[in-house]
């Protein structure tokens, strides 16, 4: 099987959690970097979250992160990376409306 690298891309998120990637089935996924950029008028904050669905548990990468006009939050990148098995879930949200855009790079194994 091959691996695959991928981007996954989430456009105007606002105040609603955004799921913008899972992880397939059969499938193990390396979150190699995630980035979250303002694209409003004021400044925003910013929540990323983790669903692990064979434990149940959805968990915070970051919570009411601050995230400047014009800026960028990056949680995953250079050196830190994250695991996901099938099935897995990243959602984002922000504190306002077309806020932020979101974008997600895995690798995909198996």
């Amino acid at each position: 099987m091959a691996n695959l690298f991928k981007n996954a891309i989430a456009k105007n998120v606002g105040s609603s959690n955004v799921t913008v990637y899972t992880c397939p089935t059969g499938k193990t996924a390396i979150v190699s970097g995630l980035s979250v950029a303002n694209i409003h008028t004021d400044s925003i904050s910013v929540d990323v979250l983790l669903t692990d669905t064979s434990a149940s548990l959805e968990v915070s990468i970051v919570k009411d992160a601050p995230v400047d006009v014009g800026g960028s939050l990056i949680p995953i990148g250079g050196l830190q990376k994250l695991v996901l098995e099938a099935g897995d879930i990243i959602k984002v949200a922000s504190s306002a409306a077309n806020s932020a855009d979101v974008v997600i790079s895995v690798l995909e194994i198996g």
